[in-house]
């Protein structure tokens, strides 16, 4: 992230307050509204898109003055937690999947259960696929509002270099052993064997894992030992290397970072002939002068179908003093204008089944054409652990070691004999 760009985002998140607060009409105090404070870490684009989700909200909930706080993604627990502690929290919280394990486990949310059975709107649960639904559940407790689920289940597909080399395009119904097959057709070298084009990236290793019917731990809800020594798991994080390593049709990590560009542009320019990622990449090689489409990430060998998943939800903390302005605040963040024009702008794939089904997104005529494959992929996706510690543990102990094996210093057996202690132990602290 350059600093052009964080400070354009800082200037226009304080733009972006005044607008509300000085849209609405209303002072810091005395104005007769209620506030509402909403912490979150978008960019420019997503507080357009909220701005204009919101326009007529407004008009329908005029003692309601919302502020909304740009809280910068990285270190945004810590902010959060530091705020709660300090008395000077937001009512609600913006959040994806994996920072929601630490605010669930600290006890700072609010349970929106009986605001949803309450809620004359007729506002409920089975509007949104189940799955994100169900992440955001803790203790039998509903935490937070889906805006959005991203499963890690694109491949993106250059067309330019498929035709180039008379190869068919990818489907949805392919598997590992084709992966492999049309990423080496699809890498080229020059006459002193430099690779010139890869045949495919992807850094959403677990897919590998998850995909063969491996797993990270035992019990993702209540891991208690991890399973990184499973045979399945073994297998598929060597497949994963191998593809570098092995067959030299993926960069290592160490080869990606000589390139001096992003994965994104390595596709754009020719570099890379598929790249594994989330529907978030869309809004970029929508502006690229690529053809370009999506397939679903493959089944293995044996059939086996799963991948990794993040995704986006709207919170209210404990000690929000409005909770009842917070939750149709809340609601409208949520709600189904917002994620069609988060849809449409190809940012996410909608929480709610009906959008996520519907123009704005798989029948939205936009680049890919084949994204409504992503409403079969929320079948297959896995969490990460519901552990307060398992981002610590992965950022700290698991990817430093996995990255030996990804560079093809290790074999992924060895590694996780080195590692599957220390990981049991601290699930157990």
């Amino acid at each position: 992230m350059n600093k052009r760009w964080v400070k354009s985002l800082f200037v226009y998140s304080i733009l972006l307050t005044s607008f509300f607060l000085v849209g609405c009409g209303a002072e810091l105090s005395g104005d007769g509204k209620i506030p509402v404070k909403v912490s979150f870490w978008g960019t420019p684009e997503e507080i357009d898109i909220i701005t204009q989700a919101l326009s007529d909200w407004h008009a329908e909930h005029p003692t309601i003055k919302i502020v909304f706080e740009h809280t910068p993604y990285t270190g945004y627990t810590s902010k959060i937690l530091t705020r709660i502690a300090g008395g000077a929290a937001p009512d609600i919280i913006a959040t994806e999947v994996d920072y929601f394990v630490t605010f669930a486990s600290k006890g700072v949310l609010e349970d929106l259960t009986p605001y949803m059975e309450e809620d004359t709107a007729g506002f409920k649960k089975e509007d949104f696929f189940p799955q994100i639904i169900d992440r955001f559940t803790y203790d039998g407790k509903l935490l937070a509002l889906p805006r959005d689920i991203a499963p890690f289940a694109c491949v993106y597909y250059n067309k330019k270099l498929f035709d180039a080399a008379g190869i068919p395009y990818p489907t949805d119904d392919w598997n590992w052993n084709d992966l492999l097959r049309l990423s080496r057709e699809l890498t080229k070298k020059d006459e002193s064997g430099r690779v010139t084009q890869y045949g495919f990236y992807g850094w959403a290793w677990q897919n590998f894992v998850y995909g063969n019917g491996g797993a990270l731990v035992d019990d993702v809800k209540n891991p208690t030992r991890t399973l990184l020594d499973d045979p399945k798991t073994i297998e598929g994080l060597q497949f994963y290397a191998d593809m570098s390593n092995l067959y030299g049709a993926m960069p290592t990590p160490v080869a990606f970072m000589n390139f001096g560009m992003g994965a994104d542009r390595m596709f754009a320019n020719d570099r890379i002939a598929m790249f594994l990622s989330g529907i978030w990449e869309t809004p970029l090689f929508r502006n690229y002068n690529i053809s370009w489409d999506v397939v679903m990430f493959p089944k293995n060998a044996e059939g086996k179908r799963a991948f990794g998943t993040g995704g986006t939800g709207y919170c209210i903390l404990k000690s929000s003093k409005n909770k009842k302005e917070a939750w149709e605040v809340i609601k409208a963040l949520t709600g189904p204008k917002g994620q069609e024009l988060f849809a449409k702008r190809g940012l996410a794939q909608p929480a709610r089944k009906e959008v996520a089904g519907g123009l704005a997104f798989a029948k939205d005529p936009q680049p890919p054409a084949n994204k409504k494959m992503l409403n079969d992929a929320v079948q297959h996706v896995v969490f990460s652990p519901f552990h307060p510690q398992w981002r610590e543990i992965e950022e700290k102990i698991l990817k430093p070691k996995l990255e030996t094996v990804f560079n093809g210093k290790k074999r992924a057996e060895q590694v996780v004999k080195e590692v599957t202690a220390e990981i049991n132990q601290l699930l157990n602290s």
